[in-house]
């Protein structure tokens, strides 16, 4: 069955799940394409957030990307009331199975990685992702959109805000 929930066209099968929407913007945005590729030594996150910042994009977010690092600062998904979320280094050889998140100037990111015996860990990137060989990213643009964050009452977390750029003082 086909959904259309304003902001979105989406296909769903029983059992039918409905959340709302908590941010969007509009009729959606023409999408620009950068591809990049990152050096042996390089930090990922830093030489992402400064690519970023370079071309002065407004709501970047990871297309794909593949690649190797040694290492990485994770937060894991474990967070209760009690119990902060677990924060791990890790150090060794790893191929980048997954990455995706936004890019902007408080990136939220995740990843995927895994080791020589195939096993995979992911998390929140905090940074500390030294690229190994190689790490070929292609990051897009909403180039209509606008993204921040703000402090969202109800997760008590900076969420993503979606806003059109022609409704912001950043519309140039």
């Amino acid at each position: 069955m086909l959904l259309c929930l304003g902001c979105c066209v989406v296909w769903i099968s029983p059992p039918f799940f409905v959340t709302a929407v908590v941010s969007s913007a509009g009729a959606g945005s023409s999408l620009q394409v950068h591809a990049v590729r990152f050096s042996p030594g390089q930090e990922l996150l830093g030489c992402l957030q400064a690519f970023v910042e370079e071309r002065r994009l407004r709501a970047p977010f990871i297309i794909t990307c593949v690649g190797s690092v040694t290492k990485a600062t994770l937060r894991l998904a474990s967070a209760t009331a009690t119990n902060a979320n677990e924060v791990i280094h890790l150090t060794g050889r790893f191929e980048i199975v997954s990455f995706v998140g936004t890019l902007n100037p408080e990136a939220h990111l995740h990843i995927s990685l895994a080791d020589s015996e195939g096993k995979t860990i992911g998390g929140h990137v905090l940074g500390d992702l030294e690229i190994f060989t190689t790490a070929e990213v292609v990051v897009g643009e909403a180039v209509d959109l606008q993204f921040t964050r703000e402090l969202d009452q109800q997760t008590g977390y900076p969420e993503l805000v979606v806003r059109e750029r022609s409704q912001t003082n950043l519309s140039a």
